[in-house]
């Protein structure tokens, strides 16, 4: 009976720390590095996205960034659901092809490249924000959010 006992605690003690690395697994980091396994290798520096201070701060929601593939907000996340990354979606890597020779895209096309997509989510917002605030606060050039690399 002892040693029963004895199992029964630890295999409870095991399920705690199992469930509490399941929920730690999901929970948005404050700041996000925004490397993708889709890049053979990154032209730019990475952007590292503060995502506490988009919820703390700017009062975000989830829906302002993440959607459906009906591009419909995702209102209903809460911090520690499962969230696709951009690239399960927006798979080509870059940003369209550009110049007199390139294809004509339509809007559908042109968000399957992740840059793209990433730009027009963030850059969008960003220039939303400053008209709305009579500002220049919100980044919207490369230089801004891409770091020199070295």
């Amino acid at each position: 009976m002892k040693k029963t006992l004895w199992v029964v605690v630890v295999v409870g003690i095991a399920a705690v720390f199992a469930s509490a690395a399941l929920y730690a697994g999901t929970k948005a980091p404050d700041v996000i590095k925004m490397e993708n396994k889709i890049y053979p290798k990154h032209e730019k520096g990475i952007v590292e996205f503060s995502h506490k201070k988009h919820v703390a701060e700017y009062k975000d929601t989830c829906g302002d960034c993440h959607h459906d593939k009906d591009h419909k907000p995702l209102a209903n996340l809460k911090d520690g659901d499962n969230v696709q990354g951009c690239a399960e979606c927006h798979k080509k890597p870059g940003e369209k092809p550009k110049g007199k020779d390139a294809p004509k895209l339509t809007d559908k096309e042109t968000m399957e490249f992740h840059a793209e997509a990433m730009h027009k989510n963030c850059r969008g917002c960003h220039t939303e924000f400053n008209k709305k605030n009579n500002s220049t606060n919100a980044p919207t050039t490369c230089v801004k959010c891409h770091p020199k690399t070295s």
